[in-house]
């Protein structure tokens, strides 16, 4: 696997490049490798991160069950400054909103792959990332889905 790490204003991300794929994204890691995907994923994350890019565009693999994959491809369709909740996603799969919810926080790819856009029922939720709710907001207000808050 090679990884490699960068600054952003959500929190030093690390990208995890595995056969040619992005298999996962975490926070405070130190990668320093230099392929040609991790280039490609460094840079559109920048531009997400300076407001210059809504939809990533990079090869991912979700290692993980078929229900994990179908809720991260669930959540990879939610567009750039809007929400969902578990409940709508657990309808499209027919499967229980809890369920959806655990996918949700197994997710390996996160930012890239959008669960911060997945609300519960009644609002904001947690966050498995770095920072947990406060770093889900952060992003949240990035794609101007914050209306929510006030």
């Amino acid at each position: 696997m090679h990884k490699l790490t960068l600054p952003t204003q959500f929190g030093h991300l690390t990208l995890v490049e595995d056969d040619g794929a992005i298999v996962g994204l975490d926070w405070d890691g130190d990668g320093r490798d230099d392929t040609p995907l991790l280039r490609e994923a460094a840079a559109q994350l920048r531009a997400y991160d300076a407001g210059a890019l809504e939809a990533f565009d990079l090869p991912l693999e979700v290692r993980g069950s078929d229900f994990q994959r179908a809720v991260c491809a669930q959540m990879s369709a939610i567009p750039f400054g809007e929400t969902v909740t578990y409940g709508d996603i657990a309808k499209a799969l027919g499967a229980p909103a809890q369920a959806v919810g655990s996918a949700c926080g197994g997710n390996p790819i996160p930012v890239i792959i959008p669960c911060h856009r997945v609300m519960g029922a009644k609002g904001l939720t947690g966050f498995s990332g770095k920072g947990g709710v406060e770093t889900k907001v952060a992003l949240l207000r990035h794609e101007g889905a914050g209306g929510f808050l006030i």
